[in-house]
This record gives structure tokens, C-alpha cells and sequence, in this order.
């Protein structure tokens, strides 16, 4: 390898630059799957069950085949009986459905208006079955079983986010209870009885959707002929996407290219849906097909992330060192077990150091849309429901609430709950800068004027895997960065940084080409915050290697040693002789002619992570609540993170204020809501609440603490999947008996009043067989 001088460290890193796409997407420009060419392609609309669990006694789709422009109604007798082992293996209801919105024929027709229109025709007869609308009725005795016939398994989705499995896990049961876990260590009950003080609690969180602005979308080529079939989709997982429409298809990966599209919204909801359906029905037709949900169909029957119910008791002794906790996390995961509480529970035993404690989990099904992962999968439930109930002990014991957590937060190389050690991580010096910061430290002020200032901290682990990546030297001297990866949060503009930083140019001479899956530059999913930091390794490989090879040619051009040269301002030259340069679009020209004696110039990178990077993300909220409405007011909000690194500041602290804004959202506004029957009530932006910019924080700031990782190119950590969502404000209580008229009166106009992630039993006058 060559010892060229490289470029000066910081150079480029660090300093904020602007999205590369971002003019394209501020105006229009962007072209999304929905965009794409309608010329010869056909259009598929749902029928959906009105049910959440029946049986199927028939469907007659002659009135709406013979409605003008439909060209085929499709049922499940027209696919292939697949074992639904995942939803995306469920396709078309076959015998009987699971939830409300459940496809059970896919009217395909020449225009999307004709499709829309002749779907109601299909007239399907059922029997409806008893069913499990919330997790409380789904674990009681004698509940119907949303898998009488056995639990299917779970998708990969969980270990693409690195929520690996934790503890003892039993074998499925004739329950809807799944994959049940249990982690433990000590006496947890010995120390319960002689400790100080002891704090028990029970929590409930909402199904939330990741309320993307982008529906999800997907159009297939069938490929009839040699070329194979082609699928374009905004998915966050172009790979597992290639995987499964092969293997449903009976065909091999190499016959499936997957394009995927710009994403216009994803956080972990947009991994993998219809696609392998939409390569079913299109092969069955013999045409292209696209389908596109509309807003209704994706609050009826995308993958929210799921309600959870938690319990916990926490001990501590006298001093404030915590003793023991015992936890119980329960997420109801609709009709397919792909929950994150095993990871719940991992993390509830790690995060802080517990002498000892038992800790318990499981999914469990009910006849609902099933769930998928949203901003770091469990830890926002868990974060709600361990930061709460330490606020609690906190205040029995007397002790300030941030010294409470720096007294028994986890240090590198402490056990975690599986007692592996922790490796680097930040999170004393993350609470560090929150006991530092001014909001903190006046907190004095804004409770004389009737403001609750809260803390809260959470923890994510990320997911890791092997990535690729190539640069090459274009003849106009631009460098081609080629990743396989999905850029949901600006990590485009992060790699054009990294390559330009490690190659010596300036970030305007990068191009990055995100590619399909054809090239085969395998980055794995776009999802467990683990983009940037798994393949931005491979990105820096790749651009030291072209380095070198241009070094190469230019040192034998200039017969000089390759460590005597550097390359400022886009081309090689003799150290401190800029008289004698070569511009790298003449090295690359000569790579680029007949008789060149020159390779043309393409450097790679393949890398695997070291190991795990966990980041850590304290946030402190000054909340205002109006004691005779109930209407509440989040006046400031600091986001503190342990970036590790921040390549680009400024996409790195969008992250941080875009996750702070969804998670106001998750505590303050959203729910997707059923009544006891299992009927959505929440099915159009009249009825789910997302906050809009006048409901943010007055203040928002993002801090980004910098303690290194021990992997990876400059040493950054996860980014966009770390935190909890806001912090509990402490001294505060809602107002009672004012929501329920508040709550319509603002629905009619399309927010409702502001809700609240809740203890159980804050609110006794909610329906108790509605999920919250």
C-alpha cells in the first residue's frame, strides 16, 4: 500500500454541507416509484376484508370483470399456496382473514380509476369469527387463536435492525403468545425485600404508523422473455426484497432486479409489504403491473409499529445504587409474530448496571394488521416506561434525576444483560452535557412558572453487516461512488464527504450512484441506523484504493515515488512543486484511449464491522400544560447524542430534530385506534394526528456529543434510530374530565387534543377494550 500523504484530517469531515439531492427534492424534481411511466403498464387495486377475522365462503368477481378497462380479477386460487410464514408471504386471504383491510382479491385493470372503480363489484360472502382486538382480550383464557393451526414464524426484519434474540426462548404454544423470553440474574426478590426504596409501575404505549409522506408503491415487469423480472419499489431493503419475490417466483436471485426507488419516507416501515403479491399477480396476467396504497389503505393495512404493555418495579438502596428490577413487556404484534420484546427486554437489563433482575417478554398476536419496526424497534416503549418509573425513584429517594442515572448508567466494558461487556459507548458523558445544559440548569425557574422540565435517556445497539462498494475516475476527472444502499437520511452526501476527505478532492468532484441490485454492491437494508456506519467503510476502502491507482500512474508519469506526491485542487502534483500537475481528468483519459498502458482507475471496498457501535440520545423537554383545558405546550427541547462522529453536522442534526419531532408525536398526538369490535376509527389524516410545525417544540436544538467509535472510517455512530421519545415532565398533571369533549370538538377539524404516552389507569374513563 501506498504512504501518500493523504488529505488533512477534518478537511472535508465535519463541516456541513448541503444535500446532494436536495434541490431535486425541495422542487419536484425527484422521480418516486408513482412517477414512473404509465404507457403499457396495468394497475391493481385491493379488495379488502370489512372483517377482522371470517371465514371466506366466496367471492364472484363477474360484474366487476365485466366492468370497462378491468382485465382480471385475481383471488388466492390464481397464486400459489405459499406457508404464510411472514406477512409478505400472506398475499391474497385464503380461507378465511385476519384484520380489517386484509387483501382478498387484487382488481387489475387498465387505468387506476377503472381498478378503483370495479372494486367494490367483487362481491365476497363471509362468516364472521370470534376475534382478539387488543392484547388484553388476546391473553385472556379462553381467547380464539389468531393461528389455531400453529404460529408461523418470524420475518427478518428484526435481525436486519440487530434485535437479536435474548434469554431462554420457549417452543410455540396453543396461545396467542409468541416467542416468549426471559432474561435473569441475582435474587431480584431478596433484593426487593431489603431495599431502600421500591417503585412499581405499569405503562401502555399506542400502535403508531410511521406516517411516511410517500405511500408504499411498487411496479414489477414480469419479464417474460430472457431479460428476467424487474421490480421497482421505495423500499428500504432492495436485497431481502431480490430474496423473496425469487423464491416465491421459483426462480433464482439473479432473475429478480430490484430498482429501488428514492424513498419519500421510510423509518423502518418500508422494508418489505406487496412486492412479492405484485411479482405474483403480474406474472399471472402477463403484463407490468403497479400498485400504489392509497392514504387509507396504509393506516388500514401497512405495519405499524405495535402497542406494548409494560410493568416494572425498581429498587434501589439508600444511596441511590439500583438493587434489582423486575420487568414485564408485552407488544401486540397483530396477526404475525414480529416483535421487538426480546430487545426490550435486553436493553431494559443493560442500560444501567443491575445487581440483579428478571426480565420477561413476548409478541402477542390479535386479529390486526401485523406490526414493523419504527426509529429503533421496542426502545422508545421501553425508554417511556424504565425512564419513568426511575423519575419515580428519583423522588422517593430525594436525588436529583440525572445523578440518579450517572450513578449506575453502564460504562464500557460492564456487563450488559446477556454479560457480554459493553463496548465504547457514550452515555455518561451524553447525561454529562444534559446535566450541563441550560435548560437543566434553570429548571429552578420554569417550575416557578408552572413548567415541568423532564429527562429522559435511551440506548440502541443498531444492526451490523458486511457491505461493498467501488469508485471509479470518470474521464472529466469526477470520481463515481457506487453503493448498493438506500439513502433515507442523507448518507448520499455523507459518502460523496467521506470519498472526497480519503481521495483529496473537493466533495463537488463525487458523484454517488446508488445502485441496484444488478452490480451486486450488497449493503444489506437500509434499517437498524446502520447505513453510514457499515458502509461508509467500504466507501472510504474504496476511494483509498483509486487513490493509489491514480498515485500509481501519475507517479510513473512524472518518474517520480508515489509518497512524493499529493493531489490539491484536482490534480497530482510533486510535493510543493504545483508547477509539474497532472488533473486527474488527464490520468483518467489515459486509462480511457486505444493502446492505453494504463487500467482504468476503480478502486474497492468490501468490509465488515468489528463490532457493534451503540449510541445514546438524552433528551430534556420544559413542558407547559393549561390546568383548565388540558391543551399542552412543549416550549423547549434538547436533543443530546453521542454521534460518535458527525460526518455532516448538518444531516446529522435534521436526524436528531426529526426524531425529536416524531417522538412529540408518539407522546402527544398519534394512535392508531380500533373499537372493541376490531374497526379501525383512525383511518384518514381527519382522524391520525400528526403533529405539524405549529405542535413542535417552541425551541428545538440538537446537541451532538462526539465520543468516537472504535470502527469505522473517523469513528461515527448510529444516527437515525437512537432515543425514546420525549421525556415524562415530571411536577405536571393533566387536567380531568375536559379531554373527551376537547378531543371531538378538535377532530372535526382534523388534529385531535394533544394525548399522552400513559400510565395504566390514568384514565378511567377509557374504553377498556380499545387499544390507546
Amino acid at each position: 500500500m501506498s504512504t501518500a500523504t493523504s488529505p488533512a484530517a477534518g478537511s472535508v469531515i465535519g463541516r456541513p454541507h448541503p444535500l446532494i439531492d436536495g434541490k431535486a427534492r425541495v422542487t419536484g424534481a425527484l422521480r418516486y416509484t408513482a412517477d414512473l411511466p404509465h404507457a403499457g403498464v396495468l394497475h391493481a387495486r385491493f379488495v379488502t376484508s370489512p372483517h377482522p377475522h371470517a371465514r371466506i365462503d366466496g367471492i364472484d368477481a363477474t360484474a366487476s370483470e365485466a366492468m370497462p378497462g378491468v382485465v382480471r380479477v385475481l383471488t388466492a386460487a390464481d397464486l400459489p399456496d405459499l406457508a404464510p410464514t411472514s406477512r409478505a408471504r400472506l398475499l391474497l386471504a385464503r380461507e378465511r382473514v385476519l384484520f380489517v383491510g386484509q387483501p382478498v382479491a387484487l382488481v387489475v385493470a387498465e387505468s387506476e380509476a377503472a381498478a378503483e372503480d370495479a372494486a367494490p363489484a367483487v362481491a365476497v360472502s363471509y362468516t364472521p369469527l370470534p376475534a382478539v382486538a387488543t392484547l388484553e382480550d388476546a391473553i385472556a383464557d379462553g381467547a380464539p387463536l389468531v393461528w389455531p393451526e400453529g404460529m408461523p414464524g418470524e420475518d427478518d426484519e428484526a435481525a436486519a435492525h440487530g434485535l437479536d434474540a435474548a434469554g431462554e426462548q420457549e417452543g410455540p404454544q396453543r396461545s396467542n403468545l409468541a416467542n416468549p423470553v426471559s432474561l435473569r440474574r441475582g435474587d431480584p426478590e431478596a433484593a426487593f425485600a431489603s431495599a431502600h426504596a421500591v417503585v412499581e409501575r405499569s405503562y401502555r404505549t399506542s400502535i403508531v404508523h410511521q406516517s411516511y409522506l410517500e405511500p408504499h408503491a411498487v411496479q414489477v415487469d414480469p419479464g417474460l422473455g430472457a431479460d428476467g423480472v424487474t421490480v421497482w419499489s421505495c423500499t428500504q431493503a432492495q436485497f431481502a426484497v431480490r430474496k423473496e419475490v425469487a423464491d416465491v417466483l421459483g426462480i433464482t436471485e439473479s432473475d429478480v432486479h430490484v430498482k429501488p426507488m428514492p424513498v419519500g419516507g421510510g423509518f423502518g416501515g418500508k422494508f418489505m409489504l406487496y412486492q412479492p403479491l405484485v411479482a405474483l399477480a403480474a406474472r399471472a396476467v402477463g403484463a407490468p403491473l403497479r400498485l400504489v396504497l392509497t392514504r387509507q389503505e396504509e393506516l388500514l393495512a401497512a405495519t405499524p409499529a405495535p402497542a406494548s404493555r409494560a410493568t416494572l418495579k425498581v429498587a434501589a438502596d439508600a444511596d441511590g445504587k439500583l438493587t434489582a428490577i423486575a420487568a414485564d413487556f408485552k407488544f401486540d404484534s397483530g396477526c404475525f409474530p414480529n416483535s421487538p420484546h426480546s430487545a426490550a427486554a435486553m436493553t431494559t437489563g443493560s442500560l444501567y448496571q443491575w445487581p440483579a433482575f428478571a426480565l420477561t417478554g413476548a409478541a402477542v398476536l390479535t386479529h390486526k394488521p401485523s406490526t414493523g419496526a419504527y426509529r429503533a424497534p421496542g426502545n422508545p416503549q421501553l425508554a417511556f416506561a424504565l425512564e419513568s418509573t426511575l423519575d419515580e425513584l428519583a423522588r422517593e429517594l430525594g436525588i436529583d434525576p440525572i445523578e440518579l442515572r450517572l450513578r449506575n448508567a453502564s460504562r464500557p466494558g460492564e456487563p450488559m444483560a446477556n454479560d457480554a461487556p459493553w463496548p465504547n459507548i457514550g452515555m455518561h458523558q451524553v447525561l454529562e452535557r444534559a446535566r450541563q445544559h441550560p435548560l437543566w440548569q434553570d429548571r429552578g425557574a420554569a417550575h416557578a412558572a408552572g413548567r415541568g422540565v423532564g429527562v429522559a435517556i435511551g440506548g440502541w445497539q443498531g444492526g451490523i453487516e458486511g457491505a461493498t462498494a467501488a469508485c471509479t475516475m470518470q474521464r472529466d476527472g469526477t470520481l463515481h461512488v457506487h453503493v448498493g444502499s438506500v439513502d433515507l437520511t442523507g448518507t448520499t452526501t455523507s459518502f460523496a464527504m467521506i470519498a472526497a476527505d480519503v481521495f483529496g478532492i473537493d466533495p463537488a468532484q463525487v458523484r454517488v450512484v446508488s445502485a441496484d441490485t444488478e452490480p451486486g454492491y450488497y449493503s444489506g437494508a437500509s434499517g437498524g441506523s446502520k447505513i453510514l456506519y457499515t458502509v461508509g467503510p467500504a466507501v472510504a476502502a474504496a476511494a483509498r484504493d483509486a487513490r493509489e491507482q491514480a498515485l500509481r500512474i501519475a507517479a510513473n508519469e512524472f518518474e517520480a515515488d508515489e509518497e512524493d506526491l499529493e493531489i490539491v485542487d484536482g490534480a497530482v502534483q510533486v510535493k510543493g512543486v504545483p508547477s509539474q500537475a497532472l488533473p486527474l481528468a488527464e490520468i483518467a483519459a489515459k486509462t480511457m484511449q486505444f493502446g492505453s498502458q494504463y487500467a482504468p482507475v476503480k478502486g474497492n471496498g468490501r468490509t465488515a464491522p468489528g463490532g457493534r457501535s451503540p449510541a445514546f440520545c438524552a433528551q430534556l423537554a420544559e413542558v407547559e400544560v393549561d390546568a383548565e383545558t388540558g391543551a399542552l405546550e412543549v416550549r423547549r427541547l434538547a436533543v443530546v447524542q453521542d454521534v460518535g462522529k458527525a460526518i455532516n453536522p448538518l444531516t446529522a442534526g435534521g436526524q436528531l430534530m426529526g426524531g425529536a419531532m416524531q417522538g412529540l408525536g408518539w407522546a402527544l398526538y398519534e394512535a392508531v385506534e380500533y373499537d372493541p369490535d376490531g374497526q379501525l376509527r383512525t383511518g384518514s389524516l381527519m382522524d391520525y394526528a400528526i403533529p405539524n410545525i405549529t405542535q413542535s417544540a417552541h425551541d428545538l436544538e440538537a446537541v451532538m456529543v462526539e465520543v468516537p467509535s472504535d470502527h469505522g472510517p473517523y469513528g461515527p455512530r448510529l444516527g437515525g434510530g437512537v432515543g425514546g421519545g420525549p421525556p415524562r415532565p415530571r411536577p405536571l398533571r393533566r387536567a380531568r374530565g375536559r379531554r373527551a369533549a376537547g378531543d371531538r370538538h378538535c377532530r372535526r377539524r382534523g388534529q385531535r387534543h394533544p394525548r399522552r404516552l400513559r400510565r395504566a389507569g390514568d384514565h378511567p374513563a377509557d374504553d377498556p377494550g380499545t387499544d390507546p
